[in-house]
């Protein structure tokens, strides 16, 4: 009797134990090298193949190059349209598109690893990292400036000067009060890595090779392009960041961001301001809402059709990494959007209302 009631607490626990991650279970990983990459087809998932032309039909004509949906990590749907970046070759798995934006999730994901590794404090001054002077406002001012207020797009300085990109000191001005307002700043956002550089003492890029993209099989490369640096990679390579997150920072069996209270702050609320942003990830199910360039708060949530828990790497021109942690999905977008909108969340719903037909 005694066995019969200590196996029973084993088994017991063991099902507390994997009811508490539910997406720990039936993801598969690709291998880190290489183009094997377990595929399902949409029948076996009981989708409706039938609706899969008007979503090839609507991403085509929306200017698309590649989209893969990932389902428990298997490939579900990838499809790629139109020329590559440079020339007129079609567009393939091999093919690099830019991240644009959605490159800002790289840098919130390897700030946590520089902090789990004890090299950097997010609530320290950003002062810490990049020394006195690193904007034109007073020191109190500019010493009250975390990088948690980076993370967050809440510094303060002002974003309606002539050039928001413009990393300089006379770029970076004083309008309010950290914490206080919440701007879609991309300067403040992109002296971050240079806080994680001279934290690790390492360059950016190659921290960020070492610590992320060798971990889970990633090919790109970072680039600078005026005051901006941009990371451009293959599709499947934004597939295999989605699928990280995904799995709450790991992959496989290895921990990659192993600090699980800064993963579940950077997807989750970070400020009051704007519910829907986390640490450089935008959040659907939230409101009010807020968007780039325009201060005012929307009421409903970001992608109407699109599943109120789905996390949302955003760039320009319609680059999306989105995960869907109820469904154990990823989604990929890039291209190109003819409203040259800074996050083309209006694209994104029409996406996901096209899908919602084939996976439904």
């Amino acid at each position: 009797m005694i066995k019969y009631s200590y196996c029973l607490i084993i088994l017991l626990f063991i099902s507390c134990k994997e009811s508490e991650n539910p997406r720990d279970r039936n993801l598969y990983f690709p291998p880190l090298a290489g183009s094997i990459w377990e595929t399902q087809s949409p029948s076996s998932l009981d989708w409706n193949e039938n609706e899969l032309e008007a979503l090839y039909k609507l991403l085509e004509t929306g200017n698309t190059r590649g989209f893969i949906v990932l389902k428990d990590g298997k490939i579900a749907i990838e499809k790629y349209f139109g020329p590559q970046l440079l020339g007129n070759q079609p567009f393939g798995q091999s093919s690099v598109w830019y991240w644009a934006s959605a490159g800002k999730t790289l840098t919130a994901t390897l700030a946590g690893i520089a902090q789990q590794e004890g090299l950097l404090n997010i609530h320290a001054p950003t002062s810490t990292y990049l020394g006195n002077g690193w904007t034109s406002t007073s020191p109190s001012q500019e010493n009250a400036i975390t990088v948690w207020h980076q993370l967050t797009m809440t510094t303060g300085l002002d974003d309606g000067v002539s050039n928001r990109d413009n990393t300089n000191p006379e770029s970076l001005k004083y309008f309010a009060a950290p914490g206080t307002r919440w701007a879609y700043h991309n300067a403040p956002y992109t002296l971050l890595e240079c806080v994680i550089s001279n934290a690790t003492n390492r360059s950016f890029s190659d921290y960020f090779d070492t610590k992320i993209a060798s971990k889970i099989g990633m090919v790109g490369s970072w680039q600078t392009i005026d005051f901006n640096n941009v990371y451009f990679s293959n599709t499947r390579s934004m597939a295999r960041f989605g699928l990280l997150i995904l799995a709450k920072g790991k992959w496989g069996n290895q921990e990659v961001l192993n600090d699980h209270a800064f993963f579940e702050q950077m997807v989750n609320t970070s400020q009051t301001l704007n519910p829907a942003y986390g640490y450089l990830w935008w959040l659907n199910g939230k409101t009010p809402f807020m968007i780039p360039s325009i201060q005012l708060q929307f009421n409903g949530i970001l992608i109407p059709d699109a599943p109120h828990d789905m996390i949302i790497a955003a760039g320009r021109d319609g680059q999306f990494v989105c995960l869907v942690p109820s469904q154990n999905l990823v989604l990929i977008r890039t291209g190109l959007d003819s409203n040259n909108a800074l996050v083309s969340f209006t694209y994104l719903n029409q996406i996901w209302t096209a899908l919602n037909r084939v996976i439904k």
